[in-house]
């Protein structure tokens, strides 16, 4: 199993970044993908969660509205578009998923990581 997240950059306020989370040893369509960051000096966050089969859909409250993940199972990726950026979404962000459970909430940890991209938010 395993996960790489990219796409991280810099990026001004207002901005949009798309993340990337490349995986492989395991069908994407059939597990759930979440996404995490981590900010200087904070405890890792769950941000996104997108479900098995169902495809349903969760993120924290402090990024719904501008947030949004997909998944290509052709491509066996998962995406994280970031719309309105803020400073505050800056940190590294991780892909990860577990492949005992599937997603009801936004994760608070899981069983297999990606390397992380770092997504910093600056004018």
């Amino acid at each position: 199993v395993q996960l790489q997240a990219s796409g991280g950059g810099l990026v001004q306020p207002g901005g949009s970044l798309t993340l990337s989370c490349a995986t492989s040893g395991f069908p994407v369509n059939n597990y759930a993908i979440g996404w995490f960051r981590q900010a200087p000096g904070k405890e890792r966050e769950g941000v996104s969660c997108i479900g098995r089969s169902d495809g349903s859909l969760y993120y924290v409250n402090s990024v719904k509205g501008r947030f949004t993940i997909s998944r290509d199972n052709v491509k066996n990726t998962v995406y994280l578009q970031m719309n309105s950026l803020k400073p505050e979404d800056t940190a590294a962000y991780y892909c990860a998923t577990d492949l005992r459970y599937g997603c009801t909430k936004v994760w608070t940890d899981a069983q297999y990581w990606g390397q992380g991209t770092l997504v910093t938010v600056s004018s």
